[in-house]
C-alpha cells in the first residue's frame, strides 16, 4: 500500500512503522527538526518496548499537497490539531483512499467526514504510550494494542481486507463490528482517568489503589457513559468493567499523555476530551458533575499553557 502517517508521534510512527518495516511504502508527514531527521536518515527510529528498535523507511514531507494520492492515511494529530490537519489531508485522498483515524476523543470521525465525505473515514483507537523522544525517533510503550471498524456498526469488506494487511505487518489489532462501541469504551475510560492523571499529578498504580481516587475515576467513567446512552449511541454491556479492568492493566509507572503533556507545559487534549464530555452533556441536559469538576481544576493550567506558547 502508499500509506500516509499525518502526524508521525508515538501513534502514527509506530503503526505507520511498522507497515513501513513490512514493505509498505510509507510517507511520514512531520514539521521542524523532526520532519529533517527523517528525511536526513531516510527512515524513522522506532524504540518499542514490545518489537525492539528499528528502522522504518519512507519519505517525509510537510506539505502534502506532493504527497499524492494514498491508498491508506493513518490520522494521528493531537485533536487541537484537527481543523489544519484535516485540511491537510484532502489532496492525498482519491476515491479508494481510506483515512483511519487512531485519536482519543469521540468525534473525530464525524470532523474527517465533514469535509472529506463519510466514505473515506474509518474509526479506530490506540492503546499504548508513545513519543517523540528526540528528532527522528519515536517511541512506543504500554499494550500497543488498536481496534478498528466503520463509522456505523458493521462488518466492510475493506475492514476485512485491511485487517491480514495490519497484522502481518505486526500490528496488533482487531476489526470491530460495533467500533462506534468500542471508541466509547475508550473515550469514557480515557476522559476519566486521564482528567484525574493530570488533576493529581499521579501515576496510575497510585490512582487504581487509592479507594477515593479510584472511585472518582469510576464515577466519570460512568458519567461518559450515561451521556453516551442518552445520545444514542451504540454503548456495550461490558463498557464499565472493560474500562476499570484497562486502568487496572495499565503499567503502574505510568501517566496519561494528557498529565505528562501538562507537566512538559506542551498543548493539551482537554477540550478533546473532558471538555467534549462537559459540552455534549450541556447540549443534551445530562448532568456530569465528576467531569465538570475535573475540567474546572485542569482548566486554568490549560490557559497558561495555551497563552504561554502564543506569547
Amino acid at each position: 500500500m502508499n500509506v500516509a502517517v499525518m502526524g508521525t508521534g508515538g501513534v502514527g510512527g509506530y503503526f505507520g512503522g511498522l507497515l513501513a518495516k513490512n514493505g509498505h511504502q510509507v510517507t511520514f508527514v512531520a514539521r521542524g527538526v523532526h520532519l529533517e531527521a527523517i528525511r536526513k536518515n531516510g527512515y524513522l527510529m522506532v524504540e518499542s518496548a514490545l518489537d525492539g528498535e528499528f528502522q522504518a523507511p519512507g519519505s517525509a514531507l510537510e506539505d502534502t499537497q506532493n504527497a499524492g494520492v494514498q491508498d491508506l492515511v493513518l490520522f494521528t494529530v493531537k485533536m487541537y490539531h484537527n481543523t489544519q490537519a484535516i485540511q491537510a489531508v484532502l489532496p492525498m485522498v482519491g476515491p479508494q483512499t481510506v483515512v483511519l483515524t487512531l485519536q482519543n476523543g469521540i468525534d473525530n470521525g464525524n470532523q474527517l467526514a465533514k469535509v472529506i465525505g463519510s466514505d473515506a473515514v474509518m474509526i479506530g483507537s490506540a492503546f499504548m504510550e508513545g513519543r517523540i523522544k528526540e528528532p527522528g525517533v519515536v517511541t512506543q510503550g504500554g499494550p500497543g494494542i488498536a481496534g478498528f471498524g466503520e463509522m456505523q456498526p458493521v462488518l466492510s469488506e475493506r475492514g476485512q481486507r485491511l485487517l491480514p494487511l495490519f497484522v502481518d505487518a505486526g500490528w496488533r489489532v482487531e476489526l470491530h463490528e460495533n467500533m462506534p462501541g468500542m471508541l466509547w469504551k475508550k473515550f469514557a475510560y480515557i476522559a476519566g482517568s486521564a482528567a484525574v492523571c493530570a488533576a493529581t499529578n499521579s501515576v496510575y498504580e497510585e490512582m487504581r489503589t487509592i479507594p477515593e481516587t479510584r472511585a472518582m475515576i469510576q464515577a466519570a467513567i460512568e458519567e461518559v457513559l450515561a451521556l453516551g446512552r442518552a445520545t444514542g449511541a451504540p454503548i456495550m454491556d461490558d463498557s464499565l468493567d472493560w474500562a476499570m479492568a484497562s486502568l487496572d492493566g495499565f503499567p503502574g509507572q505510568g501517566r496519561a499523555s494528557l498529565a505528562k503533556d501538562f507537566t512538559e507545559n506542551r498543548p493539551v487534549e482537554l477540550e478533546g476530551m473532558t471538555g467534549t464530555v462537559v459540552r455534549m452533556g450541556k447540549e443534551a441536559g445530562i448532568a456530569t458533575p465528576v467531569n465538570d469538576a475535573l475540567y474546572a481544576i485542569l482548566k486554568p493550567a490549560a490557559m497558561r499553557i495555551e497563552a504561554g506558547l502564543a506569547g
